[in-house]
């Protein structure tokens, strides 16, 4: 189980900090699909009438974990950014030990 603290003092980049500040810790979600996207609209057009499933379906699914994402925000300057970490199969975010 990996356990990450909500904050952490680490280097900020951004033209107005370029030092180590506090940042704020959050675990990275992917935003919801948008429909008008090129390949949505793409595949929604090629499935259209008959002839049944157009491209493939993927089956062979061979990962258990996914690697987690950190979302990291200054609190100086608001600047973000992701920091990928290892796999696991359990993600705490500010837990007590």
């Amino acid at each position: 189980m990996v356990s990450v603290p909500k904050e952490r003092r680490t280097y900020c980049k951004h033209e107005s900090c370029r030092n180590h500040q506090i940042h704020k810790v959050t675990q990275y979600k992917a935003g919801k699909a948008s429909g008008f996207a090129q390949g949505k609209r793409r595949y929604d057009r090629k499935q259209q009438g008959f002839g049944g499933q157009t491209k493939p379906v993927f089956h062979k699914k061979a990962k258990t974990t996914k690697k987690i994402t950190l979302r990291l925000e200054c609190k100086k300057c608001k600047q973000r950014f992701q920091l990928p970490i290892k796999r696991c199969k359990h993600f705490e975010l500010g837990a007590k030990k």
